[in-house]
């Protein structure tokens, strides 16, 4: 079985026929026989169903329900910890790391996932896990 942290983006494009990384992420989920255990948080659910319509978002969190995707869950005293991520990974108007993202920084800490299925290729590509690794992006 494959791990991996789910961005928003590719959660979109999952569900977005039109979203130019549809055929990679869903090529990618189909083709590995072990299959995929993918872990995503709250807020990047959350986001990707601000970006899709809702009819397509509805089925998103339907696959949700279901169980297509692990949802790590977190307490508000972990706030503290995104906080710092968010603050250490925002340099001005240069560069930004939002909420989502460090939520799932975080979840890789927490969980020592390192792969992550991303568009976001700049942005993982500079965050780092607690002990100094990069991301594998996927």
């Amino acid at each position: 079985m494959n791990v991996a942290l789910l961005d928003t983006g590719p959660l979109v494009a999952l569900f977005d026929e039109d979203d130019i990384a549809h055929d990679h992420y869903r090529q990618l989920l189909q083709q590995e026989r072990a299959g995929w255990h993918l872990t995503t948080t709250w807020p990047c659910v959350v986001e990707a169903s601000r970006f899709l319509p809702v009819q397509i978002g509805t089925r998103m969190l339907l696959w949700v329900e279901q169980g297509g995707v692990s949802v790590f869950p977190f307490d508000p005293e972990h706030l503290q910890e995104m906080r710092a991520l968010m603050q250490r990974y925002t340099d001005g108007r240069r560069t930004r790391m939002d909420f989502a993202d460090a939520s799932l920084v975080w979840a890789a800490g927490e969980t020592a996932i390192a792969q992550v299925w991303t568009i976001d290729v700049r942005d993982f590509s500079r965050y780092r896990l607690p002990d100094g690794r990069a991301f594998e992006i996927l």
